[in-house]
């Protein structure tokens, strides 16, 4: 990028400046205040952290700064960046602005990108938007953006399409674009929430490291309060729509003032650094070693395609879950946990090894009595929305499984099921005449496992069921499928890659990479005390909500993978 074709230097001063900003948006119901009177800062180079739950209107506020917000929103005071006023202003002023001095990087990259179109030309595109350059000066741009955030072979994959690339990938091709005209401010709105615990650390590397270079302005919206102690300079707290309280990172995280901190500090899981034993806490007994199994994967392998373009997926995978028991199943995106997750669920067939559900050999079940096995499983998504039909009510989606699996059942009946079963997941039996649309997030997700339990399933099967949640909804969802388990007794196959919520939750873990095993056993012993190498990097990738333990295990963090650099190269 030459002098000239370089973005303005802005004026001197906070690069976001918010006064007394009060958002309301109009409904069929009246006016519904979402923000009322926040005023924030942020300075070149600071990166500030705006935290609180789902509700709280803290992605409302960046949208406002970004002059993004919906047709039916009413924006008041005053919101300002790098000195220009958005809060009023047209389209065409704000047009000008997005890209070049405010840039934003988005929760879910898949809906960020064009599907039809390749990640360099988009790249491209959004550099000739504000800068006079030719598409081939811009084509090179693309290929050095993604080179600098770290795309390994960038020339090959400016030419791929987004669908062609990882999570972790496709999360570094929208912060190239966001970064591609070196913005005064980026507003990055959940950026690492779907990724696994190692790729979410790089990103918050390239992140941090690129505001270093640039004094480029940070507005963090998260409620990963971990990713909070890792990156953020200062700290804002929302609540109902208000600031309540706002300081440096180790004062509101460490020394918290205001009651709603404090609550929303105790509810997240905490991963076990300093050597602590979990062995004696309630979730960590699992059941004994005769327990009867509930499913049981014995050297399973997974290929999928053929000739050159063949990928192993599982490679001599063996697990057991026993009835009563969580086991954890952890690793990094493409290491295979949710493939053998499908495997154990009968929906992929091996291509070696056994799996028995319920003590039954599935290769040896014809399709009737699958489906019969199959009622015996209850399955949670990460993703309620797209787990629940929008066109059904609550209850019309609770009941399905009821009309597919127990037809004798009348309709009266099946309406008593499903109000028994919204009670267990402590819903009130009125959700059941509502869309889902109508309900939060973490309602949805209450809705999706009363859905799995109603047939009072022998395995539960939960894949990345609270990623997507604040942590107070997740501490929730956790404790009523805690509660539901030991008054069901059934198995949890538990899919995520939050370590933290794992050691919390499961009584045995089995850490996967590459398709395989790496190692298995007991959550007090294999998160504490692992055995392998790769084990060790993925809880060191781990972000804890302490700043001051988070940025000594950085640092330890990046010695280590440096020496590991150092050592492949020598």
């Amino acid at each position: 990028m030459t002098a000239d074709q370089r973005p303005a230097a802005p004026a001197a001063g906070p690069i976001l400046r918010l006064d007394d900003l009060g958002v309301v948006f109009t409904t069929q119901s009246g006016e519904v205040p979402a923000v009322r009177g926040v005023s924030l800062l942020v300075e070149p180079g600071e990166t500030l952290a705006l935290v609180g739950e789902s509700g709280s209107g803290k992605s409302t506020v960046a949208l406002a700064a970004m002059g993004l917000l919906a047709d039916n929103a009413r924006a008041t005071g005053s919101a300002t960046v790098a000195g220009t006023e958005v809060v009023g202003a047209g389209e065409a002023a704000l047009a000008g602005l997005r890209g070049r001095t405010v840039s934003m990087v988005f929760q879910e990259p898949a809906t960020a990108l064009d599907p039809l179109t390749r990640v360099g030309k988009q790249i491209a595109e959004v550099v000739r938007n504000h800068r006079e350059m030719s598409a081939k000066d811009a084509a090179a741009e693309a290929v050095e953006l993604l080179r600098r955030v770290g795309i390994p072979e960038p020339e090959k994959r400016a030419s791929a399409y987004p669908f062609q690339l990882s999570g972790g990938q496709r999360q570094r091709v929208v912060i190239a674009m966001a970064i591609a005209n070196e913005p005064a401010l980026l507003i990055a709105d959940e950026p690492t929430t779907a990724l696994d615990v190692t790729v979410q650390a790089e990103i918050l590397d390239l992140l941090r490291r690129l505001a270093a270079e640039t004094g480029t302005g940070v507005l963090l919206v998260t409620h990963n309060m971990g990713v909070v102690a890792d990156f953020a300079d200062r700290v804002a707290v929302m609540y109902h729509g208000e600031i309540v309280e706002t300081g440096p990172v180790e004062d509101v995280l460490l020394r918290p003032s205001h009651e709603y901190t404090r609550r929303l500090l105790a509810a997240v899981p905490r991963l076990s650094v300093d050597g602590e034993d979990l062995s004696e806490t309630p979730r960590a007994a699992a059941p004994p070693i005769e327990a009867e199994p509930v499913v049981e994967l014995d050297n399973v392998s997974v290929v999928f395609g053929r000739g050159r373009g063949a990928v192993r997926a599982l490679d001599g995978v063996s697990l057991t879950v026993r009835h009563g028991e969580t086991l954890g199943l952890v690793g990094e995106s493409g290491s295979g946990k949710s493939t053998a997750s499908r495997v154990a669920l009968g929906l992929i067939t091996p291509n070696e090894g056994t799996v028995s559900l319920f003590g039954t050999d599935l290769a040896r079940t014809r399709s009737r009595a699958r489906r019969a096995l199959r009622a015996g499983v209850g399955v949670v998504l990460q993703d309620p929305v797209a787990s629940l039909d929008a066109r059904m009510t609550v209850g019309e989606c609770v009941a399905e499984p009821l009309r597919v699996h127990r037809r004798a059942l009348s309709a009266r009946e099946r309406q008593e099921r499903v109000a028994a079963v919204l009670d267990r997941v402590r819903l009130s039996r009125e959700v059941a005449r509502r869309a889902p649309r109508e309900l939060s997030g973490g309602q949805r997700q209450r809705v999706s496992l009363a859905r799995a339990l109603v047939l009072e399933p022998r395995l539960l099967v939960a894949d990345e069921p609270t990623s997507a949640l604040d942590v107070s909804v997740q501490e929730a969802v956790l404790e009523v499928i805690s509660e539901l388990q030991a008054e069901l007794g059934f198995a949890c196959l538990f899919v995520s890659h939050d370590l933290a919520v794992v050691q919390h939750f499961a009584q045995r873990v089995a850490v996967m990479r590459a398709g395989r095993v790496e190692e298995q056993g007991d959550t007090g012993t294999t998160l504490l005390r692992p055995e392998t190498d790769y084990t060790r990097r993925l809880l060191a990738a781990v972000p804890v909500p302490d700043p001051v333990v988070q940025r000594s295990r950085r640092t330890e963090r990046l010695a280590t993978l440096a020496a590991g650099r150092t050592e492949a190269t020598a």
